[in-house]
């Protein structure tokens, strides 16, 4: 035997692990807390050494609406299977009243509708995203706190034995499950936190024993304490509580919705690829009508549907942008409206993807890129205009 006295590291991750962290981090913005123990049980789930008869990982995401916390589930999702629909999404302000839960596990024999009701927790569905490098199924209960006491019981024998009985007595089998839950919880009380001042600048408002930060993640535990019975929350793994996204989140926010939309025109049915880019004026725009602390990134996002989304639809249905095209949307405060010019033609598709910052041009919007530069263009359409 050879002794040693080598020093070893237990904060190294391995590299599937990393590779899930980088991507969740690159996808999130401002809550890297939440990210950090979601990364710790997928590692545990790798190594082997998670607790038998469990699911992989039971997680009770709390904060304000609009602050990521169904964001990060379907981001877990997209990182691990490459598809973000892969989420069972179980909106538990459908399940408010004790027989709706025969929507869940479908209904027992003899009862009227037994042959015709599908339970949403069948096996099959916990498998059928699956693939053959990653055989984990992803579970999301919406707003838990709107259950009613039926599904809270079900969801105790999921928690700790990873086991549900289905209606016809068939048993579903969670312990290659990642089990989320969401909730509202404390969501005042983390915002009369943060309010005077606004933003995440309030440092001074936190006692001198205590962060801001553990003041607001104190506030969400505690709320959820008191909706919860204990026997519920000893069966959580981690409760992760969101921050409310400031200024600084919401334009990195701003910056990956933006990639989306031009994700979504190369991936267009139209099949017109183009490139589209925004002035600082157009960017400042978006901010000031879709930043709300009261609503998150969803008021962000709806900002970015009416002032450049729709726009460009209607752009794209009358042609007057062509595959090949690049966009610069301006804004006219006088008109207080977006200002759309085409700046270049006829770019092939490797200078559109690099001016998309890398984003891949699918095989479909290529072989169009082909036909459409070639075809005469027909500037006398008519079109309607829309107010």
């Amino acid at each position: 035997m050879l002794k040693t006295n080598k020093t070893l590291d237990p904060t190294l991750t391995g590299r599937d692990a990393e590779h899930l962290e980088a991507n969740l981090r690159r996808k999130i913005v401002g809550q890297d807390e939440a990210i950090d123990p979601i990364v710790h049980i997928y590692q545990t789930h790798l190594a082997g050494m998670s607790p038998q008869g469990r699911p992989i990982g039971n997680f009770l995401f709390l904060g304000p609406t609009g602050s990521g916390k169904t964001r990060l589930v379907e981001a877990t999702a997209e990182v691990l299977v490459g598809e973000a629909r892969a989420v069972i999404k179980i909106d538990c302000a459908e399940f408010q009243h004790s027989h709706e839960i025969a929507k869940l596990i479908g209904s027992p024999p003899g009862y009227l509708g037994h042959r015709e009701t599908h339970p949403l927790l069948s096996q099959e569905a916990l498998n059928q995203h699956q693939t053959d490098k990653v055989k984990i199924s992803f579970v999301l209960f919406d707003e838990i706190e709107k259950a009613s006491d039926a599904v809270w019981n079900l969801l105790l024998g999921i928690l700790d034995k990873a086991t549900l009985t289905l209606g016809d007595n068939r048993r579903v089998d969670f312990s290659r499950s990642l089990i989320f839950m969401t909730s509202n919880l404390g969501a005042a009380e983390m915002s009369a936190i943060l309010r005077p001042p606004l933003g995440f600048a309030a440092g001074a408002t936190a006692g001198p024993d205590e962060t801001l930060g553990g003041k607001v993640s104190r506030a969400g535990v505690e709320a959820a304490r008191r909706k919860f019975t204990p026997e519920f929350m000893n069966r959580i793994d981690k409760v992760v509580v969101f921050r409310p996204l400031g200024e600084p989140e919401l334009r990195k926010i701003l910056d990956l919705e933006l990639g989306l939309v031009q994700q979504r025109i190369f991936q267009s049915s139209a099949g017109a690829p183009f490139v589209f880019s925004l002035t600082g004026d157009a960017k400042s725009l978006l901010l000031r009508e879709g930043t709300d602390l009261n609503y998150g990134a969803r008021h962000l996002k709806r900002a970015i549907e009416r002032w450049l989304v729709h726009p460009l639809s209607n752009l794209m249905a009358t042609e007057q942008v062509h595959s090949g095209d690049v966009i610069r949307v301006g804004y006219d405060a006088e008109a207080n409206r977006m200002t759309f010019h085409t700046e270049a033609e006829n770019l092939p598709p490797y200078a559109l993807a690099e001016l998309a910052g890398g984003l891949p041009i699918p095989p479909p919007a290529r072989a169009a890129f082909v036909a459409e530069v070639e075809r005469p263009r027909n500037f006398g359409a008519r079109t309607t205009r829309r107010g």
